[in-house]
């Protein structure tokens, strides 16, 4: 900790230290939030994904992420897609809009991003999607809640401002991430990279935001296979993994969704492991979601495995799309090779 916060107090507030810890690994190290329903994020995961399921959406998440510490990491994010219908339906245009807060220390990063794929295909039943995402981000740490040394009167009460100095002013940055995804209406496998350029983070010293690299995929099985109709129901089975590496950060996640249409359940067990953490998290994430018509609506908790994942609360993560797909107009396409196989990824 550097010598200017040796006096600094903070309040014995439940849960606060370990808030702040939490805080400080994300701002000097620069980790990404990751969500437990990564396909109603998917352009979070990889901009290859925009306009890839459906014709146009829009998705707008929540993620409230250690809810039992004084000052839980609270996440929301907009996204949009829309698949262009000319020329050839190839090119797909989204935007991305994320902010992080951590209300203990005041940390928010705040960024926004524009997305574009382009969409083609191989072989009569295999695609390929490739996309480019750009971004501009605003880093800052706010002080309202630290107390310093200098502020604790003899009586214990909290005197004025301090005469520490902080200087930490904002940091922008901009950062740069392409991604691809290789699919059939069975399997797909998704590969990112975010983060290309690195950008520095650093307040008074030269931090890099981490190169981030997921790899993802799955492989449906059909009991009942939709057909062109609007009214169509889907019975199917999901197997899913995802690696995920950052810094010196590692994830791993294996899972299972169930769809019986309208409604998907899925579990997704989750290993982290974090440089000069004590051992790694293992979580096991719930999700249960509904489609009807243009509406999607999704749900997920995170379950705490182990022990310090447990204490730390888990957490909750709300998603809501409204979204639009013509299933006729693609069947038609598709008769004619005018489109790509249906992406079978689930939808939450």
């Amino acid at each position: 900790m550097p010598k200017r916060f040796s006096s600094l107090f903070l309040p014995a507030k439940r849960g606060l230290a370990p808030a702040l810890l939490l805080g400080t690994a994300l701002g000097a190290h620069g980790q990404d939030v990751y969500f437990s329903q990564p396909y109603a994020t998917r352009l979070h995961t990889n901009p290859a994904f925009t306009g890839l399921v459906d014709d146009y959406s829009v998705t707008l998440s929540y993620r409230n992420q250690l809810p039992l510490l004084a000052g839980s990491f609270v996440t929301a994010q907009a996204a949009a897609d829309v698949r262009l219908n000319q020329p050839g339906q190839h090119h797909a245009l989204g935007l991305l809009i994320n902010q992080d807060r951590t209300g203990a220390i005041g940390y928010t990063r705040f960024e926004v991003g524009g997305l574009y794929a382009y969409h083609t295909r191989i072989k009569e039943k295999l695609a390929l999607s490739g996309g480019l995402r750009a971004s501009y981000g605003r880093q800052r740490v706010g002080y309202d809640n630290f107390v310093f040394g200098d502020q604790i009167r003899e009586d214990g009460s909290v005197a004025g401002p301090s005469a520490e100095s902080l200087d930490f002013p904002p940091v922008n940055y901009f950062s740069v991430g392409t991604g691809a995804v290789l699919y059939s209406e069975q399997f797909w496998l998704s590969l990112a990279g975010q983060h290309l350029n690195q950008p520095s983070l650093g307040f008074r010293k030269q931090s890099e935001l981490p190169l981030l690299l997921n790899l993802s995929g799955g492989y449906k099985f059909f009991k009942v296979k939709p057909g062109p109709g609007v009214a169509t129901r889907e019975v199917s089975y999901t197997p899913v993994a995802a690696y995920t590496r950052q810094g010196g950060s590692q994830r791993v996640e294996t899972g299972i969704y169930f769809t019986a249409s309208p409604v998907t359940l899925g579990a997704v067990y989750r290993n982290i492991y974090v440089p000069g953490s004590v051992g790694s998290q293992h979580v096991l994430a719930v999700v249960a979601g509904v489609q009807a018509g243009g509406l999607r609506l999704g749900y997920s908790y995170d379950v705490g495995l182990s022990r310090l994942s447990a204490d730390l609360g888990g957490a909750h993560e709300v998603t809501l799309a409204l979204r639009a797909f013509d299933r006729l107009e693609n069947a038609h396409r598709r008769l004619k090779k005018r489109v790509y196989p249906a992406a079978p990824c689930p939808t939450f």
